[in-house]
């Protein structure tokens, strides 16, 4: 199956918010499945009433990191987010850095570790490396633990130098 992948802020600029809407109506009319990354705690306590609408009408799987998901929900605590939004959409994938992600759906929840990395260069990136590990697993039809796996591999790629683009083959780390 087919999935669209939006950026959350991007909620920020009116024309945009509007795009963001009409992009994931026409992926579910299309019969895709519609994911959402926050990407930015501000962005979210900016617009915290409109995302959790927006994800709970229009999103299938929420992408988020600890800071982000305790903005969406107002609350202090990691174990109290990942309480809020069990029933929030079909997957919500919480990422917490050399913690490793939790991978929430209705009838489990995945922790997976962090692939070791021998030292940490540069974050930037790991986010959308580790959701596009997320989704390349959903799309080839692996389960929601390997979905996690193969996503912990292609954040710990991109940690381990400068630069947000990988330095070698992701496909040879698999």
């Amino acid at each position: 199956s087919m999935v669209t992948y939006l950026e959350g802020y991007l909620w920020d600029p009116p024309g945009a918010k509007k795009a963001l809407v009409k992009a994931a109506d026409a992926a579910a009319k299309a019969g895709q499945i519609v994911s959402l990354s926050l990407s930015d705690p501000f962005c979210v306590a900016r617009h915290r009433e409109e995302l959790l609408g927006f994800v709970q009408h229009r999103v299938n799987i929420l992408f988020a990191n600890e800071e982000e998901i305790q903005s969406l929900y107002l609350v202090k605590t990691f174990d109290q987010a990942v309480r809020e939004c069990r029933d929030l959409c079909d997957v919500v994938v919480l990422t917490r850095g050399s913690v490793g992600s939790v991978i929430i759906s209705s009838d489990n929840t995945y922790v997976i570790n962090a692939e070791p990395v021998k030292s940490v260069v540069d974050t930037t990136g790991a986010g959308d490396l580790y959701a596009a590990g997320f989704l390349y697993g959903l799309t080839h039809q692996k389960n929601l633990e390997e979905c996690g796996q193969l996503a912990s591999i292609g954040a710990s790629e991109i940690i381990s130098h400068f630069g947000a683009r990988p330095q070698v083959k992701l496909s040879s780390l698999i």
